[in-house]
């Protein structure tokens, strides 16, 4: 069988790049080409698209040439595969794998559910040759409600309410994704190290066999995690197109007048409730403070003692000067020795002695 599709060619090729091509080669140069551009860091030009373009190309025919020939069948199981043939298995992974390398923008939603569509194939082939065990991902397809129109986008906002139930399948899922990196991981290591045998031209037909299926349960794990990052991207496109839409779908509301200012005031309930709102605000008259004083007894001529005012001390200081000239004149010898002697002191010592607070 193997030789026999060695020795079939592209009779329709899609472009001059496939012509007098064999299938082998086909596969060959496409999955070539995704590896390069996988691993490559180089920014996406012309020369990239051009390159996706051609290598889409060489695997849809080689998909097509494939189908022609009938390879693979559901009643069979993966040991009555031949060895040559298990690596077409990974045609439709590596079909996906470059959709999702094209940069059209206008397109992304188209493409992405095309990349979709081929990794599901992938899966559900796998499943059926029971290569590994893992769950399929649910179809895109949707039940009642259309996911484009707004109650669709409603649902799914709703059906992530953070219920016990939610939480549960987001641990579960969340630990799934860890199972799958973690096998990924070794299925890797282990290609790494059987890659270098195969390429060294001298591996065995068991050998081989190995590569193709390391090959196959790795791409089983990539074409798990493109499917999840594609449902969440696809759901992002289509609300980002019903955004778009909405304004234009929906009803004009008639203008409506504006609205005539008005100005809050205080009556007289809502100052009994609430006050006035500031604090200083009078509650009685002059003559009625007077009067309240009055009947209290409180005021100043009801027998308390008014402050001395400045007035006052005035004519107590007065009185008193008088009182001393009036004792000068009266020659009180009293008086007169103190005065004497108070002047006698001044003269000998001067103003401020004995003030130590001053340090004088």
């Amino acid at each position: 069988m193997a030789e026999g599709m060695d020795s079939i060619t592209a009779g329709q090729p899609s472009g001059s790049d496939t012509e007098q091509l064999k299938l082998s080669d086909l596969l060959d140069r496409g999955w070539k080409i995704f590896e390069e551009l996988d691993s490559s860091n180089e920014s996406f030009g012309p020369s990239t698209v051009h390159r996706v373009k051609h290598g889409i190309n060489m695997l849809e025919e080689a998909s097509r040439m494939v189908a022609q020939l009938d390879l693979f069948s559901r009643n069979e199981e993966v040991e009555e595969i031949a060895t040559a043939d298990l690596k077409y298995l990974l045609l439709p992974a590596l079909l996906g794998a470059l959709h999702m390398k094209q940069s059209s923008q206008h397109k992304r939603l188209e493409t992405v559910q095309t990349a979709r569509l081929y990794f599901m194939d992938f899966l559900k082939k796998c499943l059926d040759y029971n290569i590994s065990e893992f769950e399929l991902p649910r179809s895109s397809d949707g039940d009642g409600v259309s996911e484009e129109s707004p109650e669709g986008v409603c649902s799914k906002v709703k059906s992530f309410t953070a219920d016990p139930s939610n939480l549960v399948a987001m641990a579960a899922k969340r630990q799934s994704k860890i199972e799958r990196y973690r096998q990924r991981k070794e299925l890797e290591t282990r290609l790494s190290d059987v890659r270098r045998v195969v390429e060294s031209g001298q591996a065995e037909d068991e050998v081989n066999r190995d590569f193709y299926l390391l090959n196959v349960q790795r791409w089983i794990t990539v074409c798990l995690e493109e499917i999840e990052a594609i449902d969440q991207e696809v759901e992002i496109l289509k609300k980002k197109d019903v955004l778009k839409r909405g304004p234009a779908n929906q009803p004009t509301q008639p203008s409506r007048h504006p609205m005539k200012p008005f100005i809050l005031t205080r009556d007289a309930l809502q100052a009994h409730v609430l006050g006035a709102g500031y604090p200083s605000l009078p509650t009685m008259t002059v003559d009625d403070w007077y009067e309240q004083h009055r009947k209290q007894g409180v005021l100043p001529d009801q027998g308390i003692p008014r402050k001395v005012t400045v007035e006052d001390s005035a004519d107590a200081q007065e009185r008193d000067e008088e009182e001393k000239e009036r004792r000068a004149e009266n020659d009180d010898k009293v008086s007169l020795l103190k005065a004497r002697n108070w002047d006698d002191w001044k003269d000998d010592h001067r103003r401020g002695y004995g003030n130590r607070q001053n340090m004088g």
